[in-house]
């Protein structure tokens, strides 16, 4: 792997995103070869990114500020809720409405405090004007509230037909996975607005929480759709070993922690069941862990070994995960940009570049080179 330190500008849509220096590193896939371009550095916990029509790239920095990165220019955005940042919780999400250029919603989660009685995961949207954020709407809030700092969940994922999907973790509490009457611990299904759809699995039926869309889950911080099978995925974050990736279907209990590949943080047995009937088997898991920070799937002619791939952030081993997809099936791994820190989010740029952001770092630019 080579180093290498280049002065560019780098042109993201009708914006720009200037970088001097900028820092690259090389790497190879196969017989391709591409590179990792620095086009936004001196960043702490880069959770979420999304790009808005002009091209510029808004990024969520976990301590609680939104950032919009234009031209030279790095600005704050104001405007934001009281967020309570403290251990995995605090500003995480950003996603626009797939209709942003006719509605301009964009979309966040963070986590939040009432008192004695701790927090969970928030769901709001917005209108960006100038630089504050305008028009909050609150959609959800997760129950039940929690004192621990753990398992907020928090990723977003539209479908073709805009409902809202949004993993919430099970907040430290791992009953709360197995407890329909909760919305922690689930993947929750909603309209754009906030409103519950009335099709919805668990909806009309008595002590149910009524978003629910599937439930038995620890702490999915991955959410996606295969663009060629349209199928919704998951990446969950296990205890010691035995992270997931899975195929989300509605109704159905992905089992945690009455089943798991992992164990407790001391070594102690969880539970010596792996499946059981009437639980979901992962896709594919990891052990040892990975700590799946996100999930995408490539899409772009960039990229074209990796299209249709699953590509997962590492948290734990500081790399990108490609899960080589056969329709909804894993056929094997690879892993991608070795080294390179702690990977918290990685997403496909309106542009048709791969970007991921990392820990203590920055967002990097992932460039085939010819």
């Amino acid at each position: 792997m080579e180093k290498v330190v280049t002065f560019l500008l780098i042109v993201l849509g009708g914006g720009l995103i200037s970088v001097s220096p900028a820092y690259s590193q090389e790497y190879s896939s196969g017989e391709m070869r591409y590179r990792a371009v620095l086009v936004a550095g001196d960043l702490d916990v880069p959770w979420g990114m999304a790009w808005l029509p002009d091209g510029s790239m808004l990024v969520t920095e976990r301590d609680g500020r939104l950032l919009q990165f234009k031209g030279d220019n790095r600005t704050e955005v104001t405007g934001l809720p009281d967020i309570y940042s403290s251990g995995q919780g605090g500003l995480m999400e950003v996603v626009l409405h797939p209709d942003h250029n006719e509605n301009g919603w964009i979309y966040l989660t963070y986590s939040f405090r009432e008192g004695g009685s701790g927090g969970n995961t928030a769901l709001i949207r917005g209108r960006l004007e100038g630089a504050s954020l305008v028009d909050i709407q609150e959609l959800f809030r997760s129950t039940p509230n929690a004192r621990t700092r753990h398992h907020y969940g928090g990723r977003i994922a539209f479908d073709k037909e805009n409902f809202l999907f949004l993993g919430v973790g099970e907040r430290g509490t791992r009953e709360n996975a197995q407890d329909k009457s909760v919305s922690a611990g689930s993947i929750i299904r909603l309209h754009d607005n906030g409103d519950i759809p009335e099709d919805n699995p668990f909806a009309g039926e008595e002590d149910i929480h009524p978003a629910i869309w599937s439930y038995g889950h620890r702490n999915p911080q991955g959410i996606a759709f295969h663009p060629e099978t349209s199928s919704l995925f998951n990446t969950e974050h296990g205890p010691q070993g035995g992270d997931e990736l899975n195929l989300i279907l509605p109704g159905r209990n992905y089992g945690w922690p009455v089943i798991t590949f992992g164990k407790n943080y001391d070594g102690t047995v969880i539970t010596d069941e792996t499946s059981r009937v009437g639980m979901e088997q992962p896709v594919h898991y990891w052990v040892p862990s990975i700590a799946p920070g996100s999930l995408m799937f490539v899409t772009s002619d960039r990229y074209p070994d990796w299209k249709g791939d699953a590509l997962v952030g590492s948290l734990k081993f500081n790399y990108v995960e490609r899960v080589i997809m056969q329709g909804d099936r894993a056929e094997g791994t690879e892993k991608l940009l070795e080294d390179i820190g702690r990977v918290r989010d990685v997403r496909e740029g309106p542009d048709g570049y791969i970007y991921v952001a990392v820990e203590g770092d920055g967002i990097y630019r992932i460039e085939i080179i010819e």
